[in-house]
């Protein structure tokens, strides 16, 4: 666990809802700065679902600190947006997001899930690879000059097994 996040915290991951987005929104600031998605961005997705979207929340006692997104059609499925809060990454966060994405786009018929994450992000890269993510490409400066995007695809379901159950899912 994080020093942010003892191991007795509570963590319930939830269907994203739009009383939600005011914090959804500040964490995606602090963590993404000026790429930051904007409230229209969200609202945007949220109007798509359930019909091509989905979305959750992790909440740590009570309290927003990471969600995540996906974009389903068919046999493919594509994660819009994954994010942890600084003080609760490192503590499995991440991992159970991705794996409700999974689970859900699955659920749906899905027999791929696809997803774009920066370069030089190593922590992101290394769980998706332990999730059985494989590179299959790169978009240069997808996230602005010399930042590159690194593609990763995975065969649903997940090779890092099955997560746990998202309330109201």
């Amino acid at each position: 666990m994080t020093a942010g996040m003892p191991p007795s915290a509570e963590v319930v991951l939830e269907r994203l809802r739009w009383w939600d987005l005011e914090a959804v929104q500040g964490l995606e600031a602090q963590l993404f700065g000026a790429a930051a998605w904007t409230p229209g961005q969200f609202w945007s997705e949220l109007a798509r679902v359930p019909e091509s979207r989905w979305y959750l929340v992790a909440r740590v006692d009570g309290t927003i600190a990471g969600y995540a997104g996906a974009l389903l059609a068919g046999p493919q499925a594509d994660v819009q947006t994954v994010a942890v809060a600084r003080a609760a990454q490192g503590a499995g966060l991440g991992r159970r997001l991705v794996t409700a994405l999974a689970e859900h786009a699955a659920g749906r018929g899905a027999a791929q899930l696809h997803l774009e994450v920066r370069a030089d992000n190593g922590p992101a890269r290394a769980l998706y690879e332990r999730l059985g993510f494989v590179v299959d490409g790169r978009r240069r400066d997808y996230y602005g000059r010399g930042q590159d995007a690194v593609l990763m695809t995975a065969r649903l379901p997940l090779a890092g097994g099955p997560g746990r159950e998202v309330a109201d899912g």
